[in-house]
């Protein structure tokens, strides 16, 4: 479970709990549809705080319900996939994406991955267009 310090300075910023700002990343991560991903600064805005995507990682960190709240399917903004995805890590999150169809590239030559190492989530046919 996430640390509730990190989420408070966020949301008290705004007279916002952490549990409703958790809720509202959660409901939107629950709309991603299969064969899809979402990134977390595209979810941070869809639950209404373009800013907050580092917040939505401690939120999925904290996930109530990993089979129902699919969090394996939201990467970093180049596709990369989480170090520290909290269910079994990035290759366990790569095994989920495959099974659902999601399409990895290779990382360009001369760039860094923001997430994990390795293939990065093909955005151009895979990423959700919400």
């Amino acid at each position: 479970m996430a640390d509730a310090g990190h989420d408070r300075p966020h949301a008290s910023s705004r007279g916002e709990s952490p549990r409703s700002f958790n809720a509202g990343v959660y409901e939107v991560v629950k709309r991603i549809p299969r064969g899809c991903v979402a990134t977390y600064g595209q979810v941070a805005a869809l639950a209404g705080r373009p800013r907050a995507a580092r917040f939505v990682g401690f939120a999925l960190h904290a996930n109530p319900e990993p089979g129902v709240i699919p969090c394996h399917r939201v990467v970093f903004r180049d596709g990369s996939l989480a170090p520290g995805f909290a269910f079994g890590g990035a290759e366990r999150q790569r095994e989920l994406l495959e099974a659902e169809g999601v399409v990895f590239v290779p990382p360009p030559d001369d760039a860094a991955n923001a997430g994990a190492s390795g293939w990065r989530v093909d955005l151009g046919r895979c990423q959700w267009r919400a």
